[in-house]
């Protein structure tokens, strides 16, 4: 069962950490959340699964994956999850080089062509590495239905999303921190 402040709580006990930090966008930060040390967490898993499945309950899709490897344990947990809850669902990960031998592809899994699908990522600040499997996936021949966030640092995501008409969510954002996103 999801419990958002059990979660907002392991983020604070394990993720969240503050100083001098350089993220994945380029931007400088002065807090930095390190979403590995929840989706790598026993507990932390289930609860980002339970809680991802239960915010797309109303979302039609056939498959959730994301940019390798961030998105690798999510894409687990919520399959686990929607086992246990007699849910048919594919997983997939997007790779950010094809692969040098054997099929030489981008995506990983059994996701096939037509397939209505999530991308998922633990962390979203401008949304370049959801962006760069949303491009992916579709080049694949899949329809994004929807971007779904674990935490949503509120830095300009969900606007570089809506621009390309991709709908955001998110379980969490930074503000249930008590901090307040830079002017974007």
């Amino acid at each position: 069962m999801y419990d958002r402040t059990r979660l907002i709580s392991l983020f604070r006990e394990r993720a969240l950490k503050f100083g001098d930090f350089t993220l994945a966008s380029g931007r400088k930060a002065s807090y930095y959340l390190d979403g590995k040390q929840i989706s790598l967490h026993s507990e932390g898993l289930r609860l980002v699964s339970e809680g991802l499945l239960d915010l797309l309950a109303n979302t039609p899709f056939d498959a959730i994956g994301g940019m390798s490897i961030g998105a690798d344990p999510i894409v687990g947990g919520v399959l686990a999850v929607a086992g246990a809850r007699q849910r048919n669902l594919c997983g997939f990960l997007v790779r950010k080089e094809a692969k040098g031998h054997g099929t030489q592809r981008f995506i990983e899994g059994p996701v096939q062509p037509g397939m209505k699908v999530v991308v998922i990522d633990d962390v979203v600040t401008t949304g370049g590495s959801a962006l760069q499997a949303v491009e992916r996936i579709q080049e694949f021949g899949c329809e994004v239905v929807q971007i779904v966030a674990v935490i949503d640092r509120l830095e300009g995501g969900a606007a570089n999303f809506a621009a390309k008409n991709l709908p955001l969510v998110s379980l969490l954002t930074i503000r249930d921190f008590g901090i307040e996103p830079p002017a974007v």
